[in-house]
């Protein structure tokens, strides 16, 4: 009797110890998931990749968890800064106060007479029409290129556009012109589509990123190669290696690809990569915002030293030195290995997907090291893709001030447009006057250096 109660008592005992470990599991799991909901809650642009346009009203402030260090320089214009203002002329229609007037806006009409005339054999010749001139009645191209800068410069829906000629103009237009006019200019700058694609793919260093963007109500992905000099947007339904192949750039490409950690980039091994420290940086933000007030964190550690050797480079730069110095380089290089590797050992056991996620950037900062901290070879190189996440954010505000674009094509015109006015900018040419260049069948085109 006494045999049997002692291992009836064992067997359930067992048993207790069996369901006390697959509570300590399911507590566990509880655990990891209230911290991915704590850490999802917590994100902002500031510590993850959303834009700071999805924060609304609840932006944060600007405040010490901001990655933007302090400047040492008081807040305006900076001494030397020649700055602009409203000045007076030499020679006033009025004395002593001046106001800049607008005049009253008219369209004038230009007509031109096609003479016909018939010969004495009977053969009849008839002048032919001007360019710009080809229908009975059409837009000149000033209007067009007004049309086109607020629809696709300055982001109005077609028929926001329309509104505005009628009432700034007095001009009549429909959004099937406005349509009409943008498809006519895109189809002019495949001349300029394959200069750029080019040029961005002969460079020593050019950025790459891409963004969503609804057409057709569904996920399209709008991509970008830049330079300083050039930028190249296109759309496509998918965002990997197929959308990168049809750009044309990065299957030629072998210089220095700057680009986020986005694995399919890392298909083209001809080139060289420096991966995005603004990104590492948010994503090192994320996990100090997760450790314990007052407790030291790797990766608050890691981002120091990837500060600090930013702020080394551009201290060289500025000095006009070829290198960094060695020594101070080789410490905060240090400090960034040391942090990775304790980030590995604290993150490899820990349960949950956030761990994980966790675990995996502390390896990606120590196996892509060379990657991250190319900038401190090679002054040329940028440390972070901010040049492409500028050139791509038209295409968020686009989204955000008109919508989503109704169809693939017309997607294609605005990226079409985009680029062209993108790169005018940068060689200093304004996209109005770029747009009416394109609008008089004459697309500027940029000068090789």
């Amino acid at each position: 009797m006494v045999a049997a109660l002692v291992a009836s008592l064992r067997r359930e005992l067992a048993d207790a110890l069996a369901a006390l470990e697959d509570t300590r599991g399911e507590l566990e799991r509880a655990r990891a998931r209230i911290a991915e909901l704590e850490a999802r809650l917590k994100q902002n642009s500031r510590n993850s990749s959303k834009p700071p346009s999805s924060e609304g009203l609840a932006k944060p402030a600007p405040g010490p968890r901001s990655l933007r260090k302090k400047s040492g320089r008081k807040p305006g214009g900076q001494d030397g800064h020649p700055g602009t203002t409203l000045g007076q002329v030499a020679r006033p229609d009025r004395q002593r106060r001046q106001v800049e007037h607008l005049a009253p806006l008219a369209v004038t009409v230009t007509e031109h007479q096609l003479i016909e005339r018939e010969c004495a054999c009977g053969h009849r010749t008839k002048a032919a029409a001007p360019g710009g001139a080809e229908a009975a009645a059409c837009y000149g191209p000033r209007i067009a290129a007004v049309i086109i800068y607020l629809y696709i410069g300055q982001f109005l829906s077609k028929n926001r556009t329309a509104q505005a000629l009628a009432e700034l103009f007095g001009i009549p237009v429909s959004s099937g012109t406005v349509a009409a006019l943008t498809a006519r200019a895109a189809s002019k700058l495949d001349g300029f589509l394959e200069h750029a694609r080019e040029h961005i793919a002969a460079s020593a260093v050019a950025g790459f990123d891409e963004t969503g963007f609804r057409v057709e109500g569904k996920l399209a992905w709008v991509h970008c190669a830049r330079t300083s000099t050039y930028t190249l947007l296109m759309v496509h339904p998918k965002r990997g290696k197929q959308a990168m192949e049809a750009m044309g750039v990065l299957p030629a490409f072998a210089g220095v690809t700057v680009h986020d950690a986005w694995a399919p980039y890392d298909i083209y091994t001809q080139a060289g990569h420096q991966l995005c420290c603004a990104h590492a940086l948010r994503e090192l933000q994320a996990v100090t915002d997760l450790a314990p007030a007052g407790e030291w964190c790797w990766a608050a550690q890691a981002a120091e030293a990837l500060t600090a050797m930013q702020a080394l480079v551009s201290e060289a730069i500025s000095q006009s030195r070829g290198a960094v110095d060695p020594a101070a380089l080789a410490e905060q290089v240090t400090r960034y290995r040391s942090a990775a590797l304790i980030g590995i050992g604290q993150t490899r056991d820990r349960p949950g997907t956030l761990a994980r996620k966790h675990h995996a950037l502390a390896r990606r900062l120590l196996s892509r090291q060379d990657d991250y901290l190319r900038f401190t070879q090679d002054f040329a190189v940028p440390p972070d893709n901010n040049g492409t996440e500028r050139d791509i954010r038209m295409v968020k505000l686009r989204q955000k001030v008109s919508g989503c674009l109704r169809t693939l094509t017309g997607a294609r015109q605005f990226c079409t447009i985009r680029s062209y006015l993108s790169t005018a900018a940068k060689h200093g040419l304004s996209f109005f006057d770029a747009l009416i260049m394109l609008t008089e069948g004459q697309p500027w085109m940029p000068i090789a250096a």
